[in-house]
């Protein structure tokens, strides 16, 4: 039976803003049916590195990068979590001009500038990292998961699996972040993101990787609270 969550057609007697809403709900379900193991065990091994001393550091450049805010500082929030933000790849005050996209697009793909971030930090042997990347391509993200895997460190990648596995890698490793991650979390986006295809619009719109990353990052934080509490 297909999965009514790829069907992205909207009827013509829908309205595109509720397509896009049953859209989000039938992947959030698909998340909590295929995802929820992986999960757990991703929120299990973040407590155990928290109970030992250590932190959880989260990295995503561009717009992956809500997710680590997601996680902290926010509401909710608890110490053990540091979101790892490099604004030279994710400050998005304008598109072109002065702090505009063609920068960090730039950044993004230089190989051995996520080394230079992870020279920034003294890792303790109890940390972990959560990268986050919806194409899990970009080379400074493959070298953020495999600087950390340098250091002993695990890797919890969210990424769309069906976007990774389709996309050509960009580092010249061939290597991509479903490569170097010890548990790989699917935040079962369509390849390039977005759901939604509208009549007369040359491009897919409704992106769900946000919808689907917050709900991933907010299911770790509570499942690890869980878990840490269970210590006590």
């Amino acid at each position: 039976m297909p999965d009514p969550a790829l069907n992205t057609t909207v009827p013509a007697t829908k309205q595109a803003g509720l397509a896009f809403f049953d859209h989000a709900m039938n992947l959030l379900q698909e998340l909590r049916r295929t995802q929820a193991g992986v999960i757990q065990k991703a929120a299990e091994l973040c407590a155990d590195r928290i109970a030992r001393g250590g932190l959880v550091f989260l990295f995503g450049n561009g717009h992956s990068r809500m997710m680590s805010e997601e996680m902290t500082p926010r509401q909710g929030c608890y110490p053990g979590f540091v979101a790892l933000v490099e604004t030279a790849l994710s400050n998005h005050a304008a598109i072109i001009g002065a702090n505009g996209l063609r920068a960090p697009l730039y950044l993004e793909n230089y190989e051995g500038y996520a080394e230079q971030i992870l020279h920034g930090f003294h890792f303790g042997p109890n940390d972990a990292f959560i990268v986050i990347s919806t194409s899990g391509i970009r080379p400074v993200i493959v070298e953020i998961a495999m600087g950390a895997q340098a250091r002993g460190l695990p890797v919890i990648a969210i990424v769309s699996k069906a976007h990774c596995e389709e996309a050509q890698a960009a580092h010249s490793s061939g290597k991509k972040l479903i490569n170097c991650a010890d548990l790989i979390i699917d935040n079962l986006c369509p390849p390039g993101d977005c759901v939604l295809e509208l009549e007369g619009l040359e491009w897919r719109t409704g992106p769900v990787s946000t919808i689907t990353g917050a709900m991933i990052i907010n299911m770790i934080r509570c499942a690890a609270a869980e878990a840490l509490l269970a210590r006590e």
